[in-house]
């Protein structure tokens, strides 16, 4: 399986300052708690799982999640904010190998 590919999705058009915002983001994970066995060997599939998302709107902190391997393979992850000022929103995944996977889109305040 591929894992990357981040994505981070905010409003295509312009919003009001102050305006409730939705962002939505995805990765390609294969999110593997470790418990679950190949069907064809019936040996454990090693656990590989996303441990952390953390976003930033325009340097500030909005979002900081602890995962585990509960957390479904390709993981969508949908959270709103107050959009006060034209900038970035920067997601950042981490799992389990130290990998870090990062995506970010401009919210435009107008």
């Amino acid at each position: 399986m591929t894992v990357g590919s981040p994505k981070v999705r905010v409003p295509k058009d312009p919003v009001k300052k102050g305006d409730i915002v939705n962002i939505k983001t995805m990765i390609q994970h294969p999110m593997e708690s470790g418990l679950r066995k190949d069907k064809d060997t019936g040996e454990t599939v090693p656990a590989h799982y996303i441990v952390s998302v953390k976003a930033v709107y325009n340097d500030k902190p909005v979002l900081d999640a602890v995962w585990t391997g509960a957390i479904a393979k390709n993981p969508y992850l949908g959270f709103s904010l107050r959009a006060e000022k034209t900038g970035p929103v920067e997601v950042t995944w981490k799992d389990d190998k130290g990998q870090e996977f990062k995506a970010s889109e401009t919210i435009t305040v107008g």
